[in-house]
């Protein structure tokens, strides 16, 4: 760990300077892959520990982006809900999408988990047009709305509350 003093400069800054010597500090040792976490900064002591959890924080999406190579992130880089999940430890965002679609996982029968799981994330990339998911996977509109109340049945969300795409969309980042 390091606590670094900034004159004049911002902690998206020093992420920056980090990352052009990083590919350096990874080539002089064998082994492990170099991650470091940059904060947001801190004005004063009494800040410190505030700043601390977050450079923890960053150092964990850092590895969970880029595990086997060198990475620097800064808090500011967590600018979506994938990057803010990816500091979530693993053990934690696999319970949340256990719990999220472990029915839809494991009780969708007949092989398909997978074509609803796709059905899902389409449906949500699409912002919930059952024009446009029909189009994308070349189905049947009614296709959609048939794998759809599927999905609602086996998870219990309903996807037009915005809490239960939500819900689902971030459970589908969590692999």
């Amino acid at each position: 760990m390091a606590v670094v003093a900034l004159e004049g400069e911002t902690a998206t800054g020093l992420r920056a300077r980090l990352a052009e010597v990083w590919p350096l500090i990874d080539a002089c040792g064998p082994g492990r892959a170099p991650h470091a976490g940059v904060s947001t900064s801190a004005s004063g002591p009494s800040e410190l520990h505030t700043a601390l959890e977050q450079a923890r924080y960053a150092l964990a999406a850092a590895r969970a982006a880029a595990p086997d190579g060198p990475r620097v992130a800064a808090l500011a880089d967590l600018d979506g809900l994938g990057g803010l999940l990816a500091g979530i430890p693993l053990d934690v965002r696999d319970v949340f999408r256990t719990t999220v679609l472990g029915p839809l996982l494991g009780g969708a029968g007949r092989g398909s988990t997978a074509m609803l799981l796709e059905t899902l994330e389409v449906f949500l990339a699409h912002d919930c047009s059952w024009a446009r998911t029909a189009e994308a996977l070349h189905i049947h509109v009614n296709t959609v709305h048939y794998r759809v109340e599927r999905i609602e049945a086996l998870t219990g969300r309903d996807l037009s509350r915005l809490d239960h795409k939500a819900d689902l969309r971030a459970a589908l980042l969590c692999h």
